[in-house]
């Protein structure tokens, strides 16, 4: 009960300070600069909400998988003691960073901002070397022959439909 507690408080704190500073206090710096290159959707900017729900949904639902199955936090100062291969994780590897991606993508369309679409792109460039550098040959080494067979059947950015 302590330990679940514990992840619960570290999981919150490090989605406010990572997840705060990607997902709101870096677009709004953009939002307000003199560089906004806006561009005019109309209607469809109201999409951008949906992917924004959408977005935070698979977060929480991520994060809930982390604390209940992998016994750990998403943050790398508590890491999952279990690799987690259920839920969203059964879809893909990665599914935490496609959520803040919908995330971007949502506020990039809701404010009508291609700078805030050319920051969403370049979140998913550096989430994909980050995954490639550090988080997989992590994995690898910790869980070993059961992460390898994962990644054989679970795509690393696609979704997989059975």
């Amino acid at each position: 009960m302590v330990g679940t507690i514990f992840n619960i408080v570290s999981t919150l704190i490090f989605v406010v300070l990572m997840g705060g500073a990607i997902m709101v206090l870096i677009p709004i710096k953009l939002l307000s600069s003199s560089y906004r290159l806006n561009v005019e959707i109309g209607f469809l900017r109201y999409l951008g909400v949906i992917s924004v729900l959408i977005g935070i949904t698979i977060l929480f639902w991520c994060l809930w998988e982390f604390i209940r199955k992998g016994k750990g936090t998403p943050a790398p100062y508590d890491p999952p003691k279990k690799l987690v291969v259920s839920g969203l994780y059964k879809l893909t590897r990665n599914p935490m960073y496609v959520g803040v991606i919908l995330v971007l993508f949502g506020e990039a369309l809701f404010f009508e901002s291609a700078l805030l679409l050319l920051y969403a792109g370049l979140m998913f460039l550096i989430f994909h070397i980050w995954v490639i550098i550090t988080e997989e040959p992590y994995l690898r080494s910790t869980f070993g022959e059961s992460y390898k067979r994962y990644c054989e059947s679970v795509p690393q950015w696609r979704i997989r439909l059975q």
